[in-house]
């Protein structure tokens, strides 16, 4: 079921398709940040209705696999989870919204949902463990809960997973 309008466009690397994922969808939320998607997900007790609301005042696709939600609360834009795999999930979203492969992975916190800053060598080099100083790549942080990112080990096993997920993704 999908009730979205109209289609996504790209803007530069940046997807112009907001989403706000319900509690069951947590993982989905963080997977799609890490393709560079705006994909807000609100405290666990969060009442139902108040997501409803949420979406539709920030103009948000409420992606949920919550069928009385669905049904009861009828959402203006919402797109219904069938998988409970969350790469599975990122791929039916990817495939839908048409969403395009960023030029790079990783920006935005992948908790918070806030876009990174990058980190000039001297704040990055103090940021950063001593076993990661010497990596290649950007050092952000999230200017919203602190937290630095870098290029390590995990980003490829995130590239490794998202090119199983999503074969051939432009």
């Amino acid at each position: 079921m999908c009730e979205h309008q109209g289609s996504v466009r790209a803007s530069g690397d940046l997807q112009t398709t907001a989403f706000l994922a319900d509690a069951m969808l947590g993982r989905l939320a963080r997977w799609l940040r890490v393709i560079g998607t705006d994909a807000l997900q609100l405290p666990l007790e969060t009442p139902d209705a108040v997501l409803v609301e949420r979406a539709r005042e920030d103009a948000r696709v409420l992606l949920t696999r919550d069928r009385h939600l669905i049904r009861e609360l009828r959402p203006e834009r919402v797109w219904a989870v069938q998988s409970e795999v969350p790469l599975e999930q990122l791929a039916s979203v990817v495939h839908e919204f048409e969403l395009r492969r960023p030029a790079e992975l990783m920006t935005r916190c992948l908790i918070c949902n806030s876009l990174l800053l990058e980190l000039g060598p001297d704040a990055a080099s103090v940021s950063l463990p001593p076993s990661a100083r010497g990596l290649p790549g950007p050092v952000r942080h999230c200017p919203t809960c602190s937290r630095v990112y870098w290029r390590g080990s995990h980003v490829r096993r995130m590239e490794a997973a998202l090119a199983a997920a999503l074969p051939g993704w432009r």
